[in-house]
């Protein structure tokens, strides 16, 4: 499958995550309406976008300018060939 290009569908994608969002929020907390869920649930869509922001934005701009991500499984990729000192094109950094 393609990258999504048309504008009408990558807004309606971009709804439909939020849509999904607050109907999973809110119904975790029809079920356990207290304020530890609603703590947990608050912390945990902070930390999540915090790390979706770490992986694009901070890496890129702060760490490897040149590596574009196209989703977190190539942030995955990325950060495992760092880890074990290889190159985006298979050649050892050391």
């Amino acid at each position: 499958m393609g990258d999504l290009k048309n504008p009408r569908l990558i807004y309606l994608k971009g709804l439909l995550f939020l849509v999904g969002a607050v109907l999973s929020a809110g119904l975790l907390l029809a079920f356990n309406p207290t304020l530890q869920t609603a703590a947990l649930l608050a912390i945990c869509v902070w930390c999540a976008c915090r790390f979706y922001y770490f992986t694009f934005y901070v890496i890129q701009h702060y760490v490897d300018a040149e590596y574009r991500y196209a989703g977190l499984w190539a942030f995955i990729r990325y950060a495992w060939r760092e880890r074990l000192g290889w190159r985006r094109d298979g050649k050892p950094t050391k």
